[in-house]
């Protein structure tokens, strides 16, 4: 999963060496933090937060264990 952010994310960002994705993981969830510079924010959140609703709706439907929820948060 953590692939899957990299990959939909590194794009859309100008500082990619600056990106950090860390997972918090729990018994019935899996929280991914997604950090970026400070100037790729808006890129990554898009107009209205329509880039980070499809980043969450392409994740949440890659989720194989449907027995754990997954959170994408984006700092």
């Amino acid at each position: 999963m953590k692939e899957l952010l990299e990959t939909m994310i590194t794009p859309l960002i100008e500082y990619p060496e600056e990106l950090n994705i860390d997972v918090k993981e729990e018994p019935d969830k899996a929280v991914y933090h997604v950090t970026v510079h400070q100037d790729d924010v808006g890129r990554v959140i898009g107009k209205n937060g329509r880039v980070a609703k499809s980043i969450r709706t392409v994740v949440y439907a890659a989720n194989r264990d449907k027995t754990r929820k997954v959170y994408v948060d984006i700092m």
